[in-house]
């Protein structure tokens, strides 16, 4: 724990995380963060993934296009931090602390900060579960990504066991619970799924259901498979900014306008404008006092 200043109105933290990589949580972190600064809220993106990068890399591209363009797109305050060898102990905690503080000090000049986590457990992970207002988890809509929440029996397909991540967000929720905290809303996003309807998808459904009822998390449906979510990738666009033949390098087709309508249904799933229209929130970061000056 550490001592901080009492921020003058608590930050909300949004956390991006799944313990297995390629799920997409780079693509929906940036969305959320420009989909917050788009309501005018004032946004810190963090990215604990400090060997890929993905995130930071993202928004760099999208500092280098604006500059390159003339254009003024809105872009999160960015903070990577660079962590030492997490295989030592005392340089995991030196992480845990880093991020403590960071968020502690981001409480002080912003509204929301978006955190991007890496695809392996670390303290510095697990700490950012236990600050997380909202949890995302994006899922690939298959049993092998299924597989990160809980096991299954191969005959019957009912939930056998609950797999080591899920019970790191569980012991996350209990902590945030017994510091009196708000309980995180945890959203599990059925991610790249497929556009025409399968027998998988049917299976993927039905076992996502009964581990929510097992676990306690909302499912919802997230992006469909499109190439246009990786083009964004390299300009640092979203399907929220306005995308026309100079932003893209061609002309928009219908399958930007469904990327956007995608997104939008998103973030309504996320109940995203009640948690901005929220003034205030009775959390406060682990070991901060309240009158502390």
């Amino acid at each position: 724990m550490f001592a901080a200043r009492a921020p003058l109105r608590p930050v909300r933290v949004i956390v991006v995380a799944n313990e297995k990589g390629g799920s997409g949580k780079s693509t929906v972190a940036m969305h959320i963060a420009v989909a917050l600064m788009k309501r005018d809220q004032r946004v810190a993106a963090i990215d604990l993934d400090t060997r890929q990068k993905t995130f930071t890399h993202y928004i760099e591209n999208r500092r280098v296009w604006a500059g390159r363009s003339g254009r003024d797109i809105k872009t999160p305050d960015l903070f990577c931090l660079d962590t030492p060898d997490p295989s030592i102990t005392q340089d995991e905690a030196a992480a845990s602390q880093s991020l403590a503080v960071t968020i502690d000090n981001l409480a002080q000049s912003h509204d929301f900060v978006v955190i991007d986590t890496p695809g392996h457990d670390s303290p510095s992970m697990r700490l950012a579960h236990s600050l997380a207002n909202i949890l995302i988890t994006p899922l690939n809509d298959s049993f092998v990504d299924l597989d990160v929440l809980g096991s299954f029996d191969p005959d019957t397909l009912d939930v056998t066991d609950t797999s080591h991540y899920a019970q790191t967000v569980q012991q996350a929720r209990q902590q945030r619970q017994s510091l009196g905290q708000t309980p995180t809303d945890w959203i599990v996003m059925r991610n790249r799924l497929s556009m025409t309807p399968t027998r998988n998808k049917r299976l993927v459904s039905s076992g996502i259901e009964e581990l929510s009822r097992r676990l306690g998390f909302r499912c919802i449906e997230g992006l469909a498979e499109r190439v246009v979510f990786r083009e964004f990738y390299l300009r640092g666009l979203t399907a929220l900014d306005e995308l026309d033949e100079a932003s893209l390098g061609k002309r928009p087709t219908m399958s930007h306008a469904t990327a956007r309508q995608e997104v939008e249904i998103l973030l309504e799933a996320m109940n995203l404008n009640s948690l901005v229209d929220d003034g205030q929130l009775s959390d406060q970061l682990p070991g901060q006092n309240r009158d502390a000056a």
